[in-house]
C-alpha cells in the first residue's frame, strides 16, 4: 500500500508554497506533489515555432504543469491584499497583508526582480485618478512585482529543484482522479500515469488544481459531498491598444486595475492583467476548450499592450452551474472560429459588422496573436455582458483617451473559472476531514501572489 503524510494535487504557487513552508519550518513529513503535467524545463508551446495553436495532448504546456498555469502567462505578484480574490474574508485583511508580506521576501530569495512598480503617488497617479473618479471607475492602488514570463521559468525551476533536493516527491504527468474516503475521512487519492490506476494514501490531502481544475473540483464535491457554493464567473474579451495610448498608465502603474458598474445592469466590471509591451496567447483546456490571455516578458516586448475586461456573473437559484455556462459561452465563440480565438475591432462591433483580415492588416493596432481569426464576437458573447463591456470601454476611455478607438482589439473568450467556493473555516479544513482545498480552483483566491500565500498559510498548519 502506497503510503505518504501529505498529498498535494496540483503544482501551482499554492501547492508549491504548502511544501516549501511545511519545509522551511523545519516538517520531517512525507510530502508527494501530484501534477498531471510537466516539470518546469519540460513546458514548451511549440507554437513559438509554428505561429498557431498546436492543440498539444494530452495537456496544453501553457495551462498545466509545475507552477501552474498563472505562472506561465506574466508572473506578475499583486503585493495588496485588496487584489486577488476573498480570502482576507476569510482569515483576515491583516493576516493576509502580513503573509503577503512573507511570501514576496521567499520569492526574492529565489531570485525575483527587487524593483516594485506602482508605488509612488505621483501627479500622473494623481490625474488619472481623477479621471477615473470622473467616469465613474475606481482605481486600485496595488504594488506589482513583474517576474517576467521568460523570468518566472527559471524562478520556478528552482524552486522546484529546491523541493526535490529536499526530498519533496513530484510526480508528472499523474492526473488525480478521485478521493479514498473512508469512515467519512479522506484518506487519499486515487491517480493514473496514463497506463495504470493508483492508490494513495495519506494524513492529509491538499487540492490546489488551479483555475482549469475549477470544474473538475466541482465535479469531487459532488460526488463526495464537500461543500461548496456556486459563485462567480467571470466572463470577458483581452483589449489591445497601442502601447503610445498606454504610455501614461503603462509609466504610472505597469498595470492599472480600475473597476466600474457600468449601466444599464450595474454588474462588477474590472481590468485584469495589464500586460504592457506584451502578447496576446491562447490556453486549451482538456474539452477542447480554447481561451485567450495575454503574456509579459521582461526582455521580448511588442508595440502593443493588452489587458483583459471580464464581467462578474453571480447566477441565484435554481441555476447552480456557473462554470458550464461560461464554458458554453467559450465554446460559441470556438465554433464561430473554428476552433480557435475571436479578434474584432471595437468601432465595427459599434457599426454592427463583423472584421474582416483585410481590415486588421491595413490598421495601426496589428493582432500579437499571429493565428486569431477576424469575425464577429458579438455573435457568441451574451448581450448582458456585451453592453457591459462596450459601455465600460468607453468609461475607460475617459481615463485613457483613445482606449476606445475604432481600432482598439477585442479578442474572445476570456473566461475565469472561479465559480465553485469550498466552504472551509479559517484553518482551510472542508466539513470532509483530512481535505483541505487551495488557490484559485477552491474559489478564494485570483492570481499568484494569493494562491502562494494561501500555500503558505496551509503549510504552517501541517507542519
Amino acid at each position: 500500500m502506497a503510503k505518504t503524510d501529505i498529498v498535494i494535487v496540483g503544482a501551482g504557487p499554492a501547492g508549491i508554497f504548502t511544501a516549501i513552508e511545511m519545509l522551511r519550518r523545519g516538517s520531517q513529513k512525507k510530502i508527494t506533489i501530484m501534477e498531471k503535467g510537466k516539470s518546469v524545463e519540460q513546458r514548451h508551446c511549440p507554437k513559438a515555432e509554428t505561429n498557431r495553436c498546436m492543440n498539444c495532448k494530452p495537456n496544453c504546456a501553457i495551462t498545466t504543469g509545475f507552477s501552474g498555469a498563472g505562472a506561465f502567462s506574466d508572473g506578475k505578484l499583486s503585493l495588496s491584499c485588496e487584489v486577488g480574490g476573498d480570502l482576507p474574508n476569510l482569515i483576515g485583511a491583516d493576516l493576509a497583508q502580513e503573509t503577503i508580506h512573507y511570501t514576496d521576501s521567499i520569492y526574492l530569495e529565489f531570485g525575483a526582480d527587487e524593483h516594485i512598480e506602482g508605488l509612488e503617488e505621483t501627479e500622473e497617479v494623481k490625474q488619472i485618478r481623477t479621471r477615473a473618479i470622473q467616469a465613474g471607475l475606481k482605481l486600485v492602488s496595488c504594488p506589482i512585482r513583474h517576474l517576467g514570463t521568460e523570468k518566472a521559468h527559471k524562478l520556478y525551476e528552482d524552486i522546484e529543484h529546491w523541493l526535490q533536493d529536499k526530498g519533496v516527491d513530484i510526480l508528472f504527468q499523474t492526473e488525480c482522479t478521485g478521493l479514498i474516503i473512508r469512515e467519512g475521512r479522506c484518506r487519499g487519492v486515487t491517480y493514473t500515469d496514463g497506463r495504470q490506476d493508483f492508490e494513495l494514501f495519506a494524513d492529509e490531502t491538499v487540492v490546489a488544481t488551479g483555475r482549469r481544475g475549477a470544474d473538475w473540483l466541482e465535479g469531487l464535491c459532488s460526488t463526495y459531498g464537500i461543500d461548496h457554493v456556486p459563485s462567480t464567473v467571470d466572463i470577458g474579451v483581452r483589449v489591445e491598444v497601442r502601447n503610445e495610448v498606454m504610455e501614461t498608465v503603462n509609466r504610472a502603474f505597469y498595470e492599472s486595475k480600475l473597476i466600474g458598474y457600468p449601466p444599464p445592469f450595474k454588474n462588477k466590471v474590472r481590468t485584469f492583467c495589464q500586460n504592457p509591451g506584451g502578447f496576446v496567447a491562447q490556453e486549451n483546456y482538456d474539452n477542447g476548450l480554447a481561451v485567450v490571455n495575454g503574456h509579459s516578458y521582461k526582455e521580448l516586448k511588442s508595440e502593443n499592450t493588452n489587458l483583459a475586461i471580464l464581467c462578474s456573473h453571480n447566477f441565484s437559484v435554481p441555476f447552480n452551474q456557473p462554470i458550464a455556462y461560461a464554458q458554453k459561452v467559450g465554446e460559441l465563440t470556438n465554433m464561430l472560429a473554428n476552433g480557435q480565438l475571436l479578434v474584432q475591432r471595437f468601432g465595427d462591433i459599434l457599426d454592427g459588422k463583423r472584421t474582416w483580415q483585410k481590415e486588421l492588416d491595413r490598421s495601426n493596432v496589428r493582432p500579437t496573436l499571429p493565428d486569431v481569426v477576424a469575425g464577429d464576437i458579438t455573435a457568441a458573447m451574451p448581450y448582458r455582458a456585451m453592453i457591459n463591456i462596450i459601455n465600460f470601454i468607453k468609461a475607460m476611455d475617459q481615463v485613457v483617451p483613445g482606449f476606445a478607438a475604432y481600432e482598439t482589439l477585442l479578442y474572445s473568450p476570456e473566461l475565469k473559472f472561479y465559480s465553485n467556493c469550498i466552504r472551509m473555516d479559517k484553518d482551510f479544513n472542508t466539513n470532509v476531514p483530512g481535505l483541505h482545498c487551495l488557490g484559485d480552483s477552491s474559489g478564494w483566491t485570483r492570481g499568484l501572489m494569493m494562491s502562494s500565500v494561501m500555500g503558505v498559510l496551509m503549510g504552517r498548519k501541517l507542519v
